[in-house]
């Protein structure tokens, strides 16, 4: 230790004695009484650094830990149907038949996972054109207070929550889609149209960033080539973002597949194949919400009821699979 201060010490003089700008000298400092064990120990400033790489390290760990326990914990319910129960796995993803408390060869989710997708596609695809229409009208052609009040708009439809989206599907668009198009208003059209009223937000928030994200000189470019204000929105605009637009989209068929009262209290709730868009269904999400509370664990019908939440879990990882992999590709 005394070498490291007397070298320490020989350091401090160097550079003392080697100090040649005049108005930054050090004055009144003399070597022999510096303080080399204040020079030694660590500042505040690296303590509180420390505490910080510490506690983020901390964070971090603890979400892996949580993230991996649930991933395990759904995992291991999920999986009990077809290790416990001895349910074929090809008939639970391509049987219709649901009826668990019935035995192993009534487990199908057919119906419901044909379902969701009907149901995430069709609002994705309603939403895309007024998603990018809205996010264009905002990026393009207005600003300042306006871009604003349409902001606000946005923002106050992500924060509707899910039961009034469903109540007022239960009051307004069941009975609307029943006076038109017959039948008792509860399916798939209905959950779409709620769906789509979700998502929209969502899509459109994603689309204006990645218009926004757009170099201004790519505009500038077009105009100067002559082009008309459209002609740049077609060529250009949209073909630079079509990566991020893309990557908006599978946000919010993630958002729609996952959304679970809000279609429970539209969709019929009836775990039937679908014959039309108009016939009363079940989704993965609305067939959980509703049964969980009426099985026992550890059962056959509630080790069901898992699988079907491993299903949406592995879903949803398929999704943030395809949003980094478009990401890398653009």
């Amino acid at each position: 230790m005394a070498k490291k201060e007397q070298d320490l010490q020989q350091v401090v003089e160097d550079a003392l004695a080697e100090q040649k700008v005049p108005h930054v000298k050090f004055k009144g400092i003399d070597p022999r009484n510096i303080d080399v064990d204040r020079l030694t120990k660590p500042s505040k400033e690296t303590r509180q650094e420390r505490w910080g790489k510490g506690l983020t390290f901390l964070a971090i760990i603890l979400i892996g830990v949580l993230i991996v326990a649930i991933i395990g914990f759904v995992g291991m319910h999920g999986l009990a149907t077809f290790i416990d129960n001895k349910v074929n796995i090809f008939h639970f993803l391509f049987s219709t038949d649901w009826n668990p408390g019935a035995g192993k060869n009534h487990v199908g989710a057919a119906a419901m996972i044909v379902t969701s997708f009907a149901v995430t596609l069709l609002a994705a695809i309603i939403a895309t054109p007024f998603s990018i229409a809205v996010a264009l009208f905002m990026t393009e052609y207005v600003s300042g207070k306006r871009v604003q009040i349409l902001q606000s708009f946005m923002e106050l439809l992500v924060g509707i929550p899910s039961v009034v989206y469903g109540f007022i599907g239960l009051m307004v668009v069941v009975p609307a889609v029943r006076a038109v198009f017959g039948g008792t208003g509860f399916g798939i059209l209905t959950a779409t149209l709620i769906l789509f009223v979700m998502v929209l937000p969502t899509i459109t928030s994603l689309t204006v960033d990645a218009f926004k994200a757009i170099p201004k000189e790519l505009r500038k470019s077009s105009a100067a080539l002559g082009a008309t204000k459209w002609q740049t929105i077609y060529h250009v605009v949209l073909r630079a973002a079509r990566s991020r637009i893309m990557t908006a989209i599978i946000f919010g068929m993630a958002r729609a597949f996952g959304e679970a009262l809000a279609v429970q209290m539209a969709i019929g709730n009836a775990v039937l194949m679908p014959y039309n868009l108009v016939s009363p269904a079940a989704t993965l999400t609305s067939q959980l919400t509703s049964q969980m509370g009426n099985t026992v664990m550890g059962t056959l019908p509630n080790n069901a009821l898992w699988s079907l939440a491993l299903l949406l879990l592995i879903m949803s990882l398929v999704f943030n699979f395809l949003v980094h992999l478009i990401g890398k590709k653009g």
